[in-house]
């Protein structure tokens, strides 16, 4: 005959090794926050749609300005145009991993990149909108930063 302590400890453990097991597809963020691959998914894809808007209205912006048809613009362009194939590659990446953070490399590609557009931003005055723009995609890719566990972009 199984005693009632036996049993009670059998289910006890039957209820960690459940409760562990979703774990596998989670990760803690800051302050212990919790992120399921289905919350990544859904940031990336944030930040991906923010920045498709952002390399279209950035490339208007600077046809306006004073760099317009310089080498300048065009290196600029180039560089947003980097940051929409590095969220491409990241969407990419995450689609075919079981676990995201195994995307991490190509997350510090997309930080990488938009760190040097943020110090442009940060130096020139451009259009309400682009401005607006880029201050939600810096938010977006700072959570996304958060939840990878590296260093976000200065505001």
């Amino acid at each position: 005959m199984i005693s009632f302590r036996r049993f009670s400890g059998a289910i006890g453990l039957l209820l960690l090794a459940s409760s562990v097991m979703p774990l596998v597809a989670q990760r803690r963020g800051p302050r212990g926050r919790i992120w399921t691959k289905a919350e990544v998914n859904q940031l990336i894809k944030n930040a991906e749609d923010r920045s498709d808007s952002f390399v279209k209205l950035f490339d208007k912006a600077l046809d306006k300005s004073a760099l317009d048809g310089s080498n300048k613009e065009d290196r600029l362009n180039d560089r947003a145009k980097d940051l929409e194939k590095a969220m491409d590659k990241l969407r990419s990446e995450f689609d075919h991993k079981e676990n995201y953070p195994e995307t991490k490399p190509e997350m510090i590609k997309v930080l990488n990149i938009a760190s040097e557009i943020n110090g442009v931003m940060l130096r020139r005055t451009l259009r309400a909108d682009v401005e607006e723009e880029w201050r939600l995609l810096r938010r977006e890719l700072n959570v996304l930063a958060s939840v990878y566990y590296l260093p976000g972009l200065r505001a």
